[in-house]
């Protein structure tokens, strides 16, 4: 395309920002108009194809400040992605897939974004991808000026550098506005010298002057480094009353302010055409855009235990075994790989580690961005910086339909002598707010290695949670191992780990060990004892459940007792319309101390002596 082509595009691109904004009365006019200059030549710059948009050969573009949706929108239509009428008239609506902000699976959109800061880091994983996959296409990231204040872009930068990503190139629209008024005032960031010192090359233009960009793209790409163009831009470019004007940046223009506007540009105001088409829209939700691929994995020859030995080793061997037989398992550790056992995957297939050191943020999310570009990735952690601390970053991962194994040990009051900052009490809970993840408790090292080969094979979002102790394996009445060669993991199937009617015990994770100890002692006693293991605990099943809960029931979990198993487990008896005749849950209702693990399931009744006395109390006839 020649300049005069892109510059034409771009005012026919301010028009549509204008319009569609004004039709669905809202949306970000102001960034939009700053960011088409840079996104219009970007795209006739970039290797993309508008009528096969997911070719594996394409470069990769990545808009962190989703609110420019609009200059987005105009700029795929512009160039044949998708049609220009159903984004005008549909932005915004709900029967559209044009939301408020962009959504991955549009095409020529790879990320959902929305919340600031996200970007690169996406960006630094489908580079890290490309490196892996031994690709030649290029990662672009363009962000705003203000989301570079947040802490995880400084994460996103330092990993580019170690990694040598010369196959990444950042564009940032610095504008100098965001809504509280001047980026500079609301939080000063000298954006040039935090690249410069992270070790990026920095490239400064003038935002709105086609040449420079397009220079700065063709030296970014060539000059073996990850490259950061600042470009210098204003606030609503293209129309004198909005440039420059913090009141922009989030406010479509009225109807004489459009009407102005768009003399000004030289364009047609034909938004009462739109409107008719907007008015015509059904109320109903549009349908998922969704993108995923088949997951091809060899997951070799399960592994079984019969010495006691904690779940994390057996996650850690499992995950390396799969490793060595597949080149499409990558693992991203945050300095916990002795810990996690990722350690053994760096010893036997170092070139699949990525270890990103104490940044948990930029972790989470270039783990989810590696795993949408064909690489199962298991993103490993402590639960309390897995789960709690990367929260946000997993919500957006769940959003974007990545295939993320988040692998979190040291969970519960498992971790013991750690104490209150580290007792990971809501893995379980916490992922119901990412819809569509899928949560596994094992409760062995037996059943631990076939659920990461399980998960491995599946297409989707997983956390696997455990303990830090040693266990042994679980056996079952007659001496064997339950989970040994024939077992093979359901994915929602509840395991009887012992069948009994007079009380049912249900647990998951760490505590069953202890369970097993205190129902076999009591079945000695002629007890007639049930013990359920729970290793699903979103998504429970009903067929046993239903066999089992007309009884006294006892829940056993070391997780937050007000939103985990127990919790669950009632929720799902009354949608059965199923009422125990005793129910009782024992776990962790308040922060724990610190100490020896075995002395917190003592204060918690959560250890053998515990389980017997509320088994106990339960079987009172009063």
């Amino acid at each position: 395309m020649t300049i005069e082509n892109i510059k034409e595009m771009a005012r026919n691109c301010r028009g549509d920002i204008l319009k569609m904004t004004y039709v669905a009365n809202s949306g970000h006019p102001g960034g939009s108009l700053s960011s088409i200059d840079l996104l219009v030549s970007l795209y006739s710059f970039a290797n993309v194809f508008p009528n096969d948009p997911w070719n594996e050969k394409r470069d990769r573009i990545i808009i962190s400040h989703g609110h420019i949706s609009p200059a987005v929108y105009s700029t795929l239509a512009a160039f044949g992605f998708v049609e220009r009428d159903k984004v005008i008239s549909g932005f915004r609506h709900p029967s559209s897939i044009f939301e408020g902000h962009i959504t991955r699976g549009i095409p020529g959109i790879e990320w959902t974004t929305g919340n600031l800061g996200q970007g690169l880091s996406a960006g630094v994983g489908m580079a890290l991808a490309a490196k892996l996959k031994n690709a030649d296409y290029h990662v672009y990231v363009l962000m705003s000026d203000g989301e570079s204040a947040k802490g995880q872009v400084a994460e996103a930068r330092r990993t580019a550098v170690k990694y040598k990503l010369d196959n990444l190139t950042v564009l940032v629209d610095y504008n100098d506005i965001q809504i509280s008024g001047r980026a500079r005032e609301i939080m000063y960031v000298n954006i040039k010298a935090e690249y410069e010192a992270a070790g990026w090359k920095v490239i400064e233009i003038n935002g709105h002057d086609y040449e420079q960009i397009l220079s700065a793209l063709t030296i970014a790409k060539n000059d073996n480094h990850p490259t950061v163009i600042i470009a210098h831009t204003i606030i609503g470019k293209g129309v004198s009353f909005m440039e420059d004007k913090p009141d922009y940046h989030g406010k479509p223009l009225n109807s004489d302010e459009l009407e102005k506007a768009l003399k000004e540009l030289n364009i047609e105001n034909d938004t009462e055409k739109y409107i008719k088409m907007r008015n015509e829209l059904p109320i109903i939700e549009h349908k998922k855009v969704k993108l995923e691929y088949e997951v091809k994995i060899d997951t070799g020859t399960p592994r079984i235990y019969t010495d006691k030995i904690d779940n994390r080793t057996a996650l850690g061997r499992a995950i390396t075994d799969l490793a060595l037989l597949n080149n499409n398992i990558v693992a991203v550790d945050c300095d916990l790989k002795s810990s996690v056992k990722l350690d053994i995957l760096d010893r036997e297939r170092p070139d699949r580690l990525i270890e990103l050191g104490v940044q948990e943020h930029n972790a989470a999310a270039l783990s989810g961005a590696l795993s949408v570009e064909g690489f199962v990735t298991f993103f490993a952690d402590f639960g309390v910086f897995g789960i709690d601390e990367t929260f946000n970053q997993h919500r957006l991962n769940a959003i974007n339909h990545t295939n993320l194994k988040v692998v979190v040990t040291h969970c519960g009051i498992d971790v013991g002598e750690d104490g209150k900052t580290h007792h990971a009490l809501n893995y379980v809970s916490a992922p119901t707010a990412w819809y569509g993840y899928k949560v596994i408790v094992p409760a062995d090292p037996n059943q631990t290695d076939k659920v990461v080969r399980y998960v491995a094979t599946k297409y989707g979002n997983f956390v696997i949670a455990m303990g830090r102790s040693k266990l042994n394996p679980i056996k079952k009445e007659d001496g064997t191992l339950y989970y040994d060669e024939h077992y093979n993991f359901e994915y929602g199937k509840i395991d009887v780990l012992r069948d009994g009617n007079d009380l049912i015990v249900i647990t998951m994770g760490s505590v069953v060990p202890n369970a097993i100890e205190a129902v076999d002692e009591l079945r000695k006693q002629g007890k007639d004892i049930a013990l359920l293991n729970v290793s699903c605990p979103l998504d429970l099943d009903e067929e046993i459940l239903s066999r089992y809960s007309r009884s006294k029931i006892l829940v056993l979990e070391d997780h937050n007792i007000f939103n985990g198993l127990g919790k669950m487990i009632e929720s799902k008896l009354f949608e059965m319309k199923i009422i125990p005749e005793k129910f009782l849950k024992v776990g962790i209702d308040r922060f724990p101390v610190s100490g020896n693990y075995k002395y917190l399931f003592k204060i918690f009744g959560l250890d053998k002596e515990g389980i017997i006395r509320n088994i106990n109390f339960l079987l009172e006839d009063n």
